[in-house]
């Protein structure tokens, strides 16, 4: 299952991310942005996270997925779509097939939120950066 392997990585990195700052005591919530077309089930996401998460500091953190619909453009005459599922990459307008995908393919990782040692602040956001 390949969620399970998408899950896996969004832990290190959070994990990777919370040893960073160096006070961290609790991951709280995860938030992605998981394009329509990533080929990402969310429901079996959620459930190879909560996996994933046992028994490190994300344990009981709760994934919060944002979709991002699929859209086109037609390079020939410039028209936009949204390409749907499953994904229409044919112009609507003129027919035409040399289409430049805009938008569905994203997996990550937005906001997450913990708590740290300084336990009279409010819990810190934290963005991670896509790039590894």
């Amino acid at each position: 299952m390949h969620e399970m392997s998408v899950a896996l990585a969004v832990v290190d990195q959070v994990a990777e991310a919370a040893d960073r700052a160096g006070d961290v005591t609790a991951v709280r919530t995860v938030r992605l942005r998981v394009g329509e077309l990533a080929g990402v089930v969310p429901d079996a996401l959620a459930f190879s996270f909560e996996l994933a998460c046992a028994g490190t500091l994300l344990e009981g953190a709760e994934l919060a997925t944002e979709t991002v619909p699929g859209r086109a453009r037609c390079t020939p005459c410039a028209h936009e779509w949204a390409v749907g599922m499953p994904p229409r990459l044919t112009c609507p307008a003129c027919g035409g097939t040399r289409t430049d995908l805009l938008a569905g393919r994203e997996l990550q990782i937005v906001d997450v939120r913990w708590e740290n040692d300084r336990s009279t602040h409010p819990p810190t956001r934290e963005p991670i950066s896509e790039e590894r």
